[in-house]
């Protein structure tokens, strides 16, 4: 049989594997705060959507993805029962309580590149952190392309007003 993971707050006392005492009490130890008994796992595709919503709020992200995966992800759109995914150019890695997340962008044409990578940094670690608990070490930006004012719009099937609507 295996041993509780509370074994250690049980030490010193006579009890069995069941936190009886001799005389068959149930519950007669305290095992501490609820909140605190058992594990949380956050899986890498809750931290990318997490993540992809964050980086797509900030004005002059375009949208998400390199060219070929945003090619992918709108034939998978217009497939029946497809649908608009926000984790298209996001990738997590996740830890006990840590992550780290690389970012594929296309910027709007005319934006400071600089400032569209801070803003969309900012705003992944503070969502992130703020819906998970867990430590943001690293966001690591890339830009994937610019969005020029004349280009069609029909990479991703969004247009930057669309997207920010939803």
């Amino acid at each position: 049989m295996t041993e509780p993971a509370h074994r250690e707050q049980l030490e010193g006392f006579n009890v069995d594997d069941h936190g009886r005492t001799p005389g068959g009490a149930v519950g007669s130890v305290n095992l501490g705060d609820p909140a605190l008994r058992g594990r949380t796992t956050i899986a890498d595709g809750v931290v990318e959507k997490i993540a992809g919503l964050a980086a797509r709020d900030v004005v002059g992200v375009h949208t998400l993805g390199t060219g070929f995966a945003r090619t992918l992800g709108a034939v998978r759109d217009r497939v029946p029962g497809g649908s608009r995914t926000p984790i298209r150019g996001v990738k997590a890695e996740v830890g006990e309580v840590q992550t780290a997340v690389d970012i594929d962008i296309v910027v709007d044409y005319g934006v400071s590149i600089a400032d569209v990578a801070r803003a969309v940094r900012e705003n992944v670690v503070a969502a992130v952190e703020r819906m998970t608990g867990l430590e943001v070490v690293e966001v690591n930006v890339a830009v994937a392309d610019v969005k020029l004012p004349d280009e069609i719009d029909g990479d991703d099937g969004y247009d930057a007003d669309d997207r920010r609507r939803q």
